[in-house]
Parts: structure tokens; C-alpha cells; sequence
């Protein structure tokens, strides 16, 4: 999702960059333009290595909610361990035992922070295996644009609005078929 976010948020940068471009050269924007649309979700949601991609993400999540769970389990079981003993501990075994229970307390954070934090592991795997789906898709997308003298491409499924769009100029299906090896 963070490279999907970055993606559209690069996309809206070259949109602006390019609004301003005709703003301020009034004549590059009265030579023909040619503009084509995809719709990238859908692109993405039809390719195989994309759902594979998926599958090894969601896979890595599994074994870490696995891992997790075993960690809560066992700081659920060191508190209650706790309280049923804490009237007949010595203050040196409390002060053991509570040690415990925060270091566990530690470790889950540690762990959450590790796999789903900012910089975690999940993003940086999410953005290891769809990399090779979006170089794909950017390649196809080129290929096309320059076969059939597009002078720009915008994704439809981003967040960036098209009011009006002619349905003639959508080459999502011819992206599709480069990218299946059937063009």
C-alpha cells in the first residue's frame, strides 16, 4: 500500500509539474497532446505475479501474527502468574517478576515496531516483492505510450480526479495484453 501510495503521489507530482508547464508555455499545450488513461488497480488486480506477491505478504503477516500471539500469550500468563503470587513473594522475587513482565512488555513492542512500524519489515517486503510488478507494469505502459504516440498517461485509480474522461483513450486492455505477451 506505501508503494502504491508513493506511485500516486509521484503521479500527482508530474500532473502538477505538467499544469504547470502549459501555464507558463502556452504554446506546448496548443500542439496536438495525445492522453491515455489506465486503470492500475484493475491492471494490478488481473496479474498473477501481483497476486502471488500478495500471497508471499500476507504469508510473512500470518507467521508474524503466529509470532506475536505467542508473545501476548505468554505476557497474559506471566501477569497472571503474577498476581496469583504476588501476596506471598519477597520483594526481590516481585521485583524479578515485574522486571519479567516489562521486559516481555518490551519485546512485543519491539516485535510490532520491527514488522509493521514506519520502516518495518512488512514495507520493506511489500516494496520487495511488488517492485518487479511495477517495473513490469511501468515497462508495458511505456511500450504502449510510444507505440501509439501517447504523449501522457495518468492512472485512473489514483487519487487524482479526471471529470471527464473519453472512454476511447483508456489503454488499460492494451497494457494488459503486453503485459500477458499477447501484443
Amino acid at each position: 500500500m506505501l508503494v502504491e501510495k508513493t506511485t500516486f503521489s509521484l503521479i500527482r507530482k508530474l500532473i502538477l509539474l505538467l499544469l504547470l508547464v502549459f501555464f507558463f508555455f502556452p504554446n506546448i499545450s496548443k500542439s496536438q497532446t495525445k492522453v491515455g488513461y489506465i486503470d492500475s488497480k484493475k491492471i494490478i488486480d488481473n496479474m498473477q505475479e501481483a497476486k502471488d506477491a500478495k500471497m508471499k505478504i500476507d504469508n510473512l503477516v500470518s507467521d508474524w501474527q503466529r509470532e506475536l500471539s505467542i508473545l501476548q500469550d505468554s505476557l497474559k500468563l506471566a501477569k497472571e502468574d503474577y498476581e496469583k503470587k504476588k501476596l506471598i513473594m519477597t520483594d526481590q522475587m516481585k521485583t524479578e517478576m515485574e522486571k519479567k513482565i516489562k521486559d516481555l512488555e518490551n519485546s512485543i513492542d519491539n516485535f510490532r515496531q520491527s514488522k509493521f512500524g514506519e520502516n518495518g519489515e512488512y514495507f520493506q517486503k511489500q516494496n520487495e516483492f511488488m517492485k518487479p510488478v511495477y517495473d513490469k507494469i511501468f515497462k508495458a505502459i511505456e511500450i504502449v505510450a510510444k507505440r501509439d504516440d501517447f504523449d501522457y498517461v495518468f492512472d485512473r485509480s489514483s487519487s487524482i480526479l479526471l471529470l471527464y474522461v473519453n472512454e476511447k483513450y483508456d489503454i488499460t486492455l492494451k497494457v494488459q495484453r503486453v503485459l500477458e505477451g499477447k501484443d
